[in-house]
């Protein structure tokens, strides 16, 4: 309903507010029964008759941070609309026609959340709409495959990739902090302490290892042959770079792209719209050893160092694959700690390493790794544990 015919805050401004909170919830905003309370309050403040009061009242109250407000103007904006405007807003996909620019990167979102039977105007749907899974049910999505999966699986496996949180492999550093635990003397303190007490030593401090997480270094291939899988490698890209500043991200098909400072918005639509908008090559060919030449050049001494881990993240079909892809993998695998490979074709029980890329490249890789559906991503997050499991007798099996 239109902004300018609600009713005083005491009767349908409050079911009005009720139902827009509800909506925000469910495209992603905190939004708890205490906002809705100020909100009713702050609004007994103001001429609701000012659209533009009522959207800066809301919004101090509802938006919490800066990366929520894009969301928080586009479900105001599709929600107190007139009612002749509602069945069509909930029927489209996309944004109305007159507004002619692309889509803003958390539509979809908003137009899922504006579809909720809460919102659509049943009255009995006083709980949030949660999506439960029965045993079978989960242990079927773990390891379905990735390219077989609906839209509804897909969004499934979205929420649970979000929820990821990568296991803290630390490495030990040169550097020292006070530990009384520690193995090293701290001679300074020892005897400054030792002022106190006319030059007698009571208490003797210690030195500890500082240790810092291991640098992430992700290369992910964006090529046609890898499109079903691309975009939900960058949720799980996206939910590790959120929870560690020290992973760094590139995508790459016929040239590289560092996506690393755009995945860092804590939005994940936005953050994949924003690499969407950085990559021009987009599910074209693949020049793998082009990629990695790119890499060493550029950006293998800012991001490898210090013991950084890689994954490497293709199918390694390469359409030039000659001693230059070797030479390139190489240089990478003596720059860094560990290579991991993770390559999708894995999924086949009966896969063999035939393509001269593949051939290529498997000498040069510490561990090699299936990565097509939730049950591979959580063994990679345990290969990438403080305690890691070598792999190579599998290295050796497949280079055979």
């Amino acid at each position: 309903m239109a902004i300018n015919h609600l009713d005083p805050p005491t009767g349908q401004i409050a079911d009005n507010v009720v139902g827009f909170a509800r909506t925000l919830r469910a495209a992603g905003l905190p939004v708890g029964p205490g906002a809705v309370i100020d909100a009713l309050n702050a609004l007994r403040l103001i001429d609701i008759g000012k659209r533009a009061d009522v959207f800066t009242t809301l919004e101090s109250v509802f938006v919490t941070r800066h990366d929520h407000a894009l969301i928080f103007a586009q479900v105001f904006d599709l929600f107190f609309r007139a009612a002749e405007e509602w069945k069509s807003m909930l029927d489209s996909v996309a944004l109305p026609v007159q507004a002619k620019k692309s889509p803003p990167p958390a539509t979809r979102r908003v137009q899922e959340a504006l579809a909720q039977p809460a919102i659509a105007g049943d009255s009995d749907v006083s709980e949030e709409r949660e999506v439960r899974l029965s045993v079978s049910d989960r242990e079927v999505l773990q390891k379905k495959d990735f390219a077989q999966m609906s839209a509804a699986e897909i969004v499934e496996v979205t929420q649970v990739i979000a929820k990821m949180r990568l296991p803290q492999a630390e490495l030990r550093t040169r550097r020292t902090r006070p530990d009384h635990r520690g193995l090293r003397l701290d001679l300074r303190r020892t005897l400054r302490g030792s002022l106190r007490t006319g030059g007698d030593i009571v208490d003797i401090h210690r030195l500890g290892l500082v240790d810092k997480p291991a640098p992430i270094v992700a290369l992910l291939d964006i090529s046609g042959s890898m499109s079903e899988y691309t975009r939900l490698f960058l949720h799980f890209l996206h939910a590790i770079t959120d929870a560690r500043k020290r992973v760094s991200v590139f995508l790459f098909g016929t040239r590289l792209t560092n996506v690393t400072r755009a995945l860092r918005t804590r939005d994940p639509d936005e953050a994949l719209a924003a690499c969407s908008s950085a990559v021009e090559d987009w599910a074209g060919g693949t020049r793998i050893a082009t990629s990695l030449h790119g890499f060493n050049k550029l950006w293998g001494r800012r991001v490898l160092a210090q013991g950084a881990i890689v994954l490497l993240i293709t199918d390694g079909l390469e359409r030039e694959a000659d001693s230059r892809l070797a030479f390139e993998m190489d240089r990478l695998h003596r720059s860094c700690r560990r290579l991991i490979w993770l390559n999708p074709l894995l999924r086949y029980d009966s896969f063999e390493p035939k393509a001269q890329g593949i051939k290529l490249m498997l000498p040069h890789v510490d561990e090699f790794r299936p990565v097509h559906n939730l049950s591979s991503i959580k063994g990679l997050m345990a290969a990438l544990s403080p305690a890691p499991v070598s792999r190579r007798r599998d290295l050796h099996r497949h280079a055979a």
